[in-house]
C-alpha cells in the first residue's frame, strides 16, 4: 500500500468509496480510536468514579467501626467517666446559691467587709442576667479602706463555700494622709437555671 501524500489531497466525505486505501486506513483507526474513547466515557470513567466513591465510603466505615469498637471496648471507663463528670457538675451545682440562699450572700459580705476593715458605701443587687443554663446576678460593692483591707476581703470572698467571683475592680483615694481607698468592684453570683421550675 503506497501512503504517499497525494493519496490525502482533495478527499471528500460525499465519496468515501472512492478513497485511496492509505485514507480509508487512516479514517478507520480514528473512527476506532473515537469509539473506544466514547465508550470509555460512557462505560469505564463511570465505573471508576464509583470505584472510587465506594472505596471513600470503606474507608469512612473502617474509621467508624474502629470508633465504636473503641467505645465498646472501653464501654466501662466511659461509664465510670460518666458517673465522675456527673459527680463533679453535681458538686458544682452545689456551688450555686438556689433562690432562697442568694439574700444570705449579701449578709456573708457585709460581714466579711466589716471584719476586713472596710466601710460599705454601697452593696446592691443589680438586675439578672439570664444565660442558657443558669442565671447570672451581679452585686455592685463600693466600699472604704486600707489596700491590705481590700486584699483580705477580696481573699475572704473567694473563699465563700458559694460560687462568687470578683469583676471590674476600681481603686480610688479617698484621704492620702490617712490611706484610706475607695474600692469600686462588681461581684457576680450564679444560680442554675434548673432550680427556677418548678414540679407540677
Amino acid at each position: 500500500m503506497n501512503f504517499d501524500k497525494s493519496q490525502f489531497e482533495n478527499l471528500e466525505l460525499e465519496n468515501i468509496g472512492q478513497w485511496p486505501p492509505a485514507a480509508k486506513l487512516v479514517l478507520t483507526i480514528f473512527l476506532a480510536i473515537m469509539v473506544i474513547f466514547l465508550g470509555y466515557i460512557g462505560m469505564v470513567s463511570s465505573k471508576i468514579e464509583q470505584l472510587e466513591r465506594v472505596t471513600a465510603e470503606e474507608l469512612t466505615l473502617k474509621q467508624s467501626f474502629q470508633t465504636k469498637y473503641h467505645v465498646a471496648a472501653n464501654l466501662d471507663l466511659f461509664r465510670a467517666q460518666m458517673v465522675e463528670a456527673e459527680d463533679i457538675f453535681a458538686t458544682q451545682l452545689r456551688s450555686l446559691p438556689n433562690s432562697h440562699e442568694t439574700p444570705g450572700l449579701l449578709d456573708d459580705i457585709t460581714f466579711i467587709g466589716t471584719t476586713s476593715g472596710l466601710e460599705f458605701v454601697k452593696l446592691q443587687w443589680q438586675p439578672e442576667i439570664g444565660k442558657e443554663i443558669y442565671i447570672e446576678l451581679p452585686i455592685d460593692i463600693e466600699v472604704n479602706g486600707s489596700y491590705h483591707s481590700f486584699g483580705n476581703f477580696v481573699s475572704k470572698i473567694a473563699g465563700l463555700p458559694r460560687i462568687v467571683t470578683l469583676h471590674n475592680f476600681k481603686i480610688d483615694i479617698v484621704e492620702t494622709s490617712k490611706d484610706i481607698l475607695n474600692l469600686k468592684l462588681e461581684a457576680k453570683t450564679y444560680r442554675y437555671q434548673e432550680q427556677e421550675v418548678k414540679a407540677p
